[in-house]
């Protein structure tokens, strides 16, 4: 009741059909969500997980020396530079921690010598010139340091550039205040020295992480994402029957739930920069595992992601054709279907058999495969140039018609009458299933061409009604323009295998640059 007479209110809460309540992310609390997603994310990589404690760790021996009373009466208060070494020092990989730690070494080690240096030079100067020198000083090594670290040959060195910046500054200035520069500079060297100990040991010696394996496997991925993203482009390419198209909005920004491998294909794209840091940081390394000999040609791996990155860009290409606005009519595909995929198999087998040659450190003869490919790719060759009418005019596939019945002619030349008459009588029935076969072939010839202009109508480039201006009167150069543009759709397959035999002749270059990673790597050789 409401208060007025007469009056109800009726109050209907809506329930979940079939009595079940909601579920999924609407109703999920972002703190569920946010640590299913950490979950998630550690899933994924579980040194994740060993690189993480492996810090805590490091960073739990080094503050032991200030928790227990003996060494940090040693130390002093000096010894926090050992926990800010191992916070900065500590990298995911061994590799990694080497170079940050040379760079971090070396970088202390000059700026502990020109501070003490400049520190002499400003004291016998007297007291007054001495803070002017300390801060011109201080300038021209923040200038000449932050110019020389964006020298291309001096980039790797990048954060040892940064290491003597801050650390002459805070030698120089602390020394200056507190008095005996000598004293101070080798207080911060013995706890930057100790700092870089603990986070070498620990990172090397407990469930290291390697550089090196990390950049062997990252490219034996990229061996099998870029076949795999090949036989799905292509195998979508063919069965498409231009039913189901995606959106303009999902093409341009690349989101494809239902195309995984092409996902990865793409990462495969982006990954030049991570191969260079990976194998930087791979040649710090001391030998290990299954990499045991010293100068191991880490630069290869560079080279032949490269080269698979030059065969994954004709990928993206035909992926670009797959999702495009000018599109072959299906039955057109299928007639070259039989050559497309038999190219696409062989090579996506010669990718894979590359990869797993790499993976296994082995150096096999792939003659035998590569000619395979190379004969399968000829075969679609041979195959577009008998049937390349079809590319170039508007020239459809369709079935037989079906065979008219033809009469056959009389042995005899003299009959008589009677047979004259039942030869008339003849004569006219089979005119009258002539003309009855004649009718059920234009009404089958018919119905095909309606089906065949619909499918064109509705599954192919451009969209417009072109059959509909055929029967009527219409501008003749309007009418090939029309034309004009269903040739330019018949040209869309063309460009489609011209990549895909584009794509086979760049494996051969990849097939070179792994052949040279296996012989400079001394791979066991499989013949």
């Amino acid at each position: 009741m409401n208060g007025k007479k007469g009056s109800i209110v009726i109050k209907i809460v809506d329930r979940p059909e079939n009595g079940k309540k909601d579920s999924g992310d609407a109703g999920e609390s972002p703190a569920r969500k946010w640590i299913r997603d950490v979950w998630q994310f550690a899933k994924e990589d579980m040194n994740r997980i060993t690189f993480s404690l492996k810090v805590g760790l490091a960073v739990l021996l080094v503050s032991l020396l200030i928790l227990i009373r003996a060494p940090y009466e040693v130390f002093g208060t000096s010894i926090i530079w050992s926990i800010l070494t191992v916070a900065i020092m500590f990298e995911y990989t061994v590799g990694a921690t080497f170079n940050r730690g040379f760079n971090r070494a070396l970088g202390s080690l000059l700026a502990g010598i020109f501070a003490i240096t400049m520190m002499q030079v400003a004291m016998a100067c007297g007291q007054i010139a001495e803070p002017y020198i300390i801060a011109l000083s201080i300038f021209f090594v923040g200038a000449i340091t932050s110019f020389m670290k964006l020298y291309p040959s001096l980039v790797p060195y990048e954060y040892g550039f940064r290491v003597i910046l801050f650390t002459y500054c805070l030698i120089i200035i602390s020394g200056y205040r507190m008095g005996n520069p000598i004293r101070t500079a080798m207080d911060r060297m013995y706890s930057i020295a100790i700092g870089g100990i603990v986070t070498v040991l620990v990172n090397s010696l407990v469930f290291p992480i390697w550089a090196g394996e990390q950049l062997h496997l990252e490219l034996v991925g990229s061996f099998n994402a870029v076949a795999d993203s090949l036989e799905e482009c292509v195998k979508k390419y063919l069965a498409d029957d231009g039913s189901s198209h995606p959106e303009f909005s999902k093409t341009v920004m690349d989101d494809f739930a239902d195309e995984p491998a092409f996902h990865k294909c793409r990462a495969t794209l982006n990954s030049s920069a991570k191969f260079e840091a990976v194998a930087n940081s791979a040649k710090w390394e001391p030998p290990h595992g299954r990499f045991r000999h010293f100068f191991y040609p880490w630069s290869e791996y560079v080279k032949v992601g490269a080269v698979l990155r030059h065969c994954a860009y004709e990928v993206m290409a035909l992926h670009g054709c797959l999702h495009s606005e000018i599109q072959a009519p299906y039955n057109l595909r299928c007639a070259f279907q039989p050559e497309i995929l038999d190219a696409t198999n062989q090579a996506a087998e010669l990718l894979r058999s590359l990869g797993k040659d790499i993976n296994n450190m082995k150096r096999s003869l792939l003659t035998n495969l590569l000619k395979r490919v190379h004969s399968s790719t000829e075969r679609l060759q041979r195959s577009i140039d008998m049937h390349s009418y079809l590319l170039t005019s508007s020239h459809e596939i369709q079935d037989c018609p079906p065979k008219l019945p033809i009469s056959q002619p009389s042995n005899t030349i003299t009959r008589t009458s009677k047979d004259s008459h039942s030869q008339v009588e003849e004569s006219e029935s089979n005119d009258e299933k002539l003309n009855s076969a004649y009718t059920k072939q234009v009404q089958g010839d018919s119905y095909h061409e309606t089906m065949r202009k619909q499918q064109r109508r509705l599954y192919s480039w451009p969209s417009r009604e072109v059959d509909d201006y055929e029967d009527g009167d219409v501008d003749t150069e309007m009418l090939q323009k029309m034309r004009t543009f269903e040739s330019t759709a018949a040209l869309s397959l063309a460009t489609f295998a011209s990549l895909l035999i584009e794509f086979v002749a760049r494996l051969d270059h990849l097939v070179d640059a792994t052949d040279l990673l296996a012989r400079m790597a001394k791979f066991k050789e499989d013949y």
